[in-house]
């Protein structure tokens, strides 16, 4: 039997800020109205918020968002069951499709959409993950933003109960546009990158990859007259100020994107190979041959002496032959380890940890106040981990070798600026990955990011890398949990599953699935009843299909 939906809200065209203005400035207002629907337990209320304004915005606010009696009252008239939500484990969170909004920023299969939440929430999920794409937001032009489709998505979440975690996505989505999931950086972003092709980064071959702008030029006015920094900032204050009644009570969670696929890195190993099954033997390529790299590079190594150092990346670092010892300057006695190896591994990553300083400072000043978590993600990039130099560490930018720590420098600056750390492969175990790549242990780095989290006082976000919904995968993000949060007074570990398709609601991977949000949560009673339409609706095998069957659409 399938979950009865309730009407889909009505929104007024004057939330998508479609007016050019200031690339600086905007004091354009936009509203967000959700309309009164057929269904009685629908209440108005209108949202309005002043674009990148410090103040708050004067239109009118419904009371339920600025305290919790009301916070409870609403749910209760909007059908859920609040009985039973709060936690003394860990929460989870459920990473929305990629393609949950269109292009043109739309909302995908809302009938779909309903459906799902209402079940996440029956299973005692604590929200969603809500990927916020800057190729959408921002297409049409700079400081154009559109966030019509994220409203409907945060809309039909306290609605149903849930919170969000809202994840800045400042990188490409996929490989190309043959690709289902296909969202590229804005167009006048690529208009400048064709302009000056150096934004992008490049490697030794003169590849150039678009995932993400190189850091190189994060302070030069080279977006339209603005840094990069600075565009990703004017792009936070927007969402700050247009989603700014739900800060802090529906939207609980902001994740900044601070490199390819959301993560503090370099992209030494291009999206594509990293979608190929022998991607674990990569070694990847130093990313620091545009010419703001390069021109950095050049003034760090005449400031000590060192001319000779000044023009390129490291000579021998062959990525042709992917076993570590063939090469110069990965081998056990390369170059790697040497005064000239130091000083270039120490600039690299150097630059990568200015880079996520500057973007943690930024979010943090813009969200100040807010009572929102701020996260940033951090790759796991194990493949060559039992080897002396990691070398696909290395060229990714966490200078982590057998002699040196590269993640306690990044745990230090989250802890300075009050960010979780989030990492991916935590359902990932040595023995199944060792069958591929004897040097691979994602166990052995997950426990030494997770120390450097502890030592720091730094709260983590788990997340899967794979989709797999076995009973084996759980139970190893329940171990290593509790490997973080073992022995500390007060820790802070939470979840996100990567992600919501309709082989979750698969009836065996449904069953595995709310298991482990139980453990997880360590509730007695870990499920929300829901009554919409005053009927209580249960969750039998049968209403499944349904799920998967409309996700398909």
């Amino acid at each position: 039997m399938a979950i009865a939906s309730p009407s889909t809200p009505t929104f007024s065209p004057s939330f998508c800020c479609r007016t050019r203005t200031d690339p600086i400035r905007f004091v354009k207002s936009s509203s967000l109205r959700f309309n009164p629907t057929r269904s009685p337990l629908h209440r108005p209320l209108t949202i309005t918020a002043r674009l990148n304004s410090s103040t708050p915005s004067n239109g009118y606010v419904s009371p339920d968002n600025n305290n919790n009696n009301n916070d409870l009252q609403d749910e209760l008239q909007h059908g859920v069951s609040v009985s039973q939500r709060s936690r003394s484990g860990s929460p989870v969170f459920v990473a929305l499709p990629v393609d949950a909004v269109t292009g043109s920023c739309q909302l995908r299969r809302r009938k779909a959409m309903a459906q799902s939440f209402r079940a996440l929430a029956a299973a005692g999920v604590e929200g969603v993950v809500m990927e916020v794409w800057w190729g959408i937001v921002e297409r049409e032009a700079p400081g154009v933003y559109d966030w019509e489709g994220y409203g409907e998505i945060v809309a039909m979440a306290r609605r149903c109960g849930l919170k969000v975690r809202a994840a800045l996505a400042f990188h490409q989505c996929g490989t190309g546009p043959g690709d289902p999931f296909w969202i590229p950086l804005p167009q006048w972003v690529l208009e400048e990158m064709d302009k000056d092709p150096d934004i992008a980064y490049s490697d030794r071959f003169g590849r150039r990859n678009v995932e993400y702008l190189s850091l190189g030029c994060d302070i030069l006015p080279v977006l339209c007259g603005r840094s990069p920094i600075q565009a990703y900032a004017d792009f936070m204050r927007n969402f700050r100020d247009t989603f700014r009644p739900f800060l802090g009570g529906i939207i609980t969670g902001i994740q900044v994107g601070m490199g390819p696929a959301g993560e503090l890195r370099y992209p030494s190993c291009p999206i594509q190979k990293l979608t190929w099954a022998w991607r674990t033997r990569e070694l990847g390529e130093f990313q620091c041959y545009d010419k703001y790299m390069l021109a950095s590079l050049n003034a760090c190594a005449r400031v000590i002496g060192k001319r000779e150092w000044a023009n390129s990346g490291p000579i021998g670092a062959s990525n042709l032959m992917q076993d570590p010892e063939g090469t110069e300057f990965f081998k056990t006695d390369g170059l790697w380890n040497t005064p000239y190896g130091e000083f270039f591994l120490g600039w690299y990553s150097g630059m990568l940890l200015l880079h996520g300083e500057r973007i943690c400072s930024e979010t943090e000043t813009i969200f100040r106040g807010t009572k929102v978590n701020t996260s940033g993600k951090v790759a796991a990039m194990h493949w060559h981990y039992g080897t002396q130099s990691h070398p696909s560490e290395l060229t990714a930018g966490y200078y982590n070798t057998s002699a040196r720590d590269g993640y306690l420098p990044i745990a230090r600056i989250f802890g300075r600026y009050g960010f979780t750390l989030s990492c991916t492969c935590f359902e990932k175990q040595d023995a199944d990955e060792k069958q591929m790549n004897p040097l691979s242990s994602p166990e052995g780095f997950l426990r030494q990011l997770l120390l450097a989290a502890r030592n720091c006082d730094v709260p983590m976000e788990g997340e899967n890398s794979a989709v797999t919904l076995d009973d084996g995968s759980f139970q190893q993000v329940l171990k290593m949990s509790k490997f973080y949060s073992d022995g500390l007074k007060t820790p802070s570990f939470s979840f996100n599953f990567v992600r919501m398709d309709k082989n979750l609601f698969e009836y065996r991977n449904w069953v595995s699935f709310t298991r482990f949000v139980k453990q997880m949560s360590d509730t007695e009673s870990f499920r929300a009843y829901l009554e919409f339409g005053g009927v209580d609706k249960g969750l039998s095998s049968g209403c499944f299909d349904d799920f998967g069957a409309v996700l398909a659409c």
